[in-house]
């Protein structure tokens, strides 16, 4: 499909488009793409989507790009996908979006290419920093735009209310950024307050509408996550691990991955907010003292 005659239209599109051919050569690439992705059309095209640039992960933080991914699996047997994946944004953090995956095929029917159709869906994100900016700049970290100290604990005290009256679980992070006072040391503090951007970026990407991401002071930030039992508590602590180790923060002097050591705990009707924070801090120095870049979960109620 040659897409010159329909530039005008796809380039005006919100949504972003690109194309490629049965080697997952990119093609075409829209403006909306460009906007999503922050990668210009120049900077894209005739690269192979599979050489990992814009390095898709799912749910679970697992690299789709490497192998058989949905537009792959279409190449190959024709069928229309759809799928909610996490694109690597040029500026180092996740964007989740949601694609649609069609074949392009000649007048024989023979497929000679796929376009994929992605939208950014971190609209709630947005919707959240204007009312934070609306309503409650009291409640707002100026740097990351994530809730701060304040958030988090109006946020537990609204989950505590229904764990002590409906009995409805919920689990509590603590997120420490591995090392980060070498990036300021080596790189400057610009370049550490953008990781801090880049990292609460990705910890809010991986959450759910309803969970909450604070940020608690210089590298550290609290999550809450309601409604989970032990099983989903271990896995969304796993999950914002893996989403962090896998982006990364370009700087002048090239491409730097960074890592966060979790703690997690699952609240007691007994937890004040100061003994939860303290509870999860203490698991979040286990992961330090595992090596960093670990999980460490107490999933049992207090002694």
């Amino acid at each position: 499909m040659n897409p010159e005659p329909y530039k005008t239209i796809l380039d005006n599109l919100y949504d972003g488009v690109y194309m490629v051919d049965r080697d997952r050569r990119i093609t075409y690439w829209n403006r909306g793409a460009e906007r999503i992705s922050g990668y210009a059309r120049a900077e894209v095209l005739d690269k192979h989507c599979a050489d990992n640039l814009l390095r898709h992960i799912d749910e679970a933080g697992m690299q789709q790009c490497k192998g058989l991914c949905p537009l792959a699996r279409t190449l190959r047997d024709g069928e229309p996908r759809e799928d909610t994946v996490y694109l690597h944004h040029k500026q180092g953090h996740r964007v989740p979006i949601s694609v649609r995956i069609s074949p392009l095929r000649d007048d024989a029917g023979k497929i000679f290419g796929a376009v994929e159709i992605f939208t950014d869906i971190t609209a709630r994100d947005t919707i959240l920093c204007e009312l934070n900016t609306l309503r409650h700049q009291t409640l707002r970290d100026q740097l990351t735009g994530l809730g701060n100290r304040r958030a988090a604990e109006e946020e537990f005290g609204r989950r505590c209310h229904e764990l002590k009256r409906y009995n409805i679980p919920f689990g509590f992070f603590f997120v420490d950024v591995d090392h980060f006072k070498d990036v300021n040391d080596i790189y400057g503090h610009e370049a550490g307050d953008r990781a801090l951007i880049m990292i609460a970026k990705t910890l809010n990407g991986s959450l759910r509408s309803v969970d909450t991401v604070c940020r608690w002071g210089g590298e550290e930030f609290l999550v809450i996550v309601p409604k989970v039992d032990a099983a989903k508590f271990k896995t969304v602590g796993e999950r914002m691990r893996r989403f962090v180790e896998s982006s990364t923060l370009p700087l002048p002097s090239g491409e730097i991955g960074l890592t966060v050591s979790i703690g997690g705990v699952m609240a007691d009707p007994t937890d004040t907010f100061d003994t939860l924070v303290a509870r999860a801090d203490a698991m979040m120095y286990a992961a330090k003292r595992e090596g960093r870049n670990r999980c460490a979960l107490d999933c049992g109620q207090k002694p």
